[in-house]
Order: structure tokens, then C-alpha cells, then sequence
């Protein structure tokens, strides 16, 4: 297990509470609904690629992989870059962040693409399987 990686998917996990109690509840005087559907997508995909870091820290117990590792980032990145941007322009309305939001799928993408690629090592190399 890598218990910095699950640390982190602790913090992001409060993170992601936090910031689904504060669009559920302050936002409803603040913004419009499509504004609210907005800042609920970003904590959705949040919630989603925190699960997916947990499981990259649980998976290190039975994969020595730097592709995990390389997961776990890309996961982060996307975080911050996809719903970070997602809450900020709710947040800010400063409607140019909208133009970080793809990057940050395709951050999400890539961690996908690592934690699979490290599993299918794994398979092949016969270790565990």
C-alpha cells in the first residue's frame, strides 16, 4: 500500500464532501441551476477520481509499478485541472478556465491508461496473477 497516495485520497475525499456541501447548500442563492449542474459535475468526476487514487494506494500493495505512481498523479492533476476548473469558473464566472476543464479529462483519461497498462504488466509478467 502507498500510504502517502491514500493520505491524499483521504484529503480529496473531505475535499470532495466539502465542496458538495457547499454547492448543494450555498450556492442555491448565489448562482443559477445550470451553474449548480456545473459545480456538481466537477464534485461528481471529484468523488469518482478520488475512489480511483484509494484504489491506486491499495493496489501498490500488490503491484511495485511506477505506472502507479504516474496514476496517482495524473488522477491529482485531473482533479485540480477538471473540477478545480469546473468550481472556479462557478465560483469566479471567469469563463476562460472553461478551457482547462478538457485538460484535466484528459488527465483523468491517462491515469486509466497507467493503472491499466500497469495491471496488464503485471498479468503478463505472471507475478501474483
Amino acid at each position: 500500500m502507498r500510504k502517502g497516495l491514500f493520505l491524499l485520497g483521504a484529503v480529496s475525499g473531505f475535499l470532495a464532501v466539502a465542496f458538495g456541501a457547499f454547492g448543494a447548500h450555498a450556492l442555491k442563492s448565489l448562482v443559477s441551476v445550470e451553474l449548480i449542474a456545473t459545480f456538481s459535475l466537477g464534485v461528481e468526476y471529484h468523488f469518482y477520481h478520488t475512489f480511483a487514487l484509494i484504489s491506486v494506494a491499495l493496489a501498490g500493495h500488490w503491484l511495485g509499478s511506477r505506472l502507479l505512481d504516474w496514476a496517482a498523479y495524473a488522477f491529482l492533476a485531473g482533479i485540480g485541472l477538471f473540477s478545480g476548473s469546473l468550481y472556479a469558473y462557478v465560483l469566479t464566472g471567469a469563463k476562460w478556465l472553461v478551457f482547462i476543464t478538457p485538460i484535466g479529462g484528459v488527465c483523468f483519461l491517462l491515469g486509466w491508461l497507467l493503472l491499466a497498462v500497469a495491471l496488464w504488466r503485471q498479468r503478463t509478467q505472471g507475478l501474483n496473477a
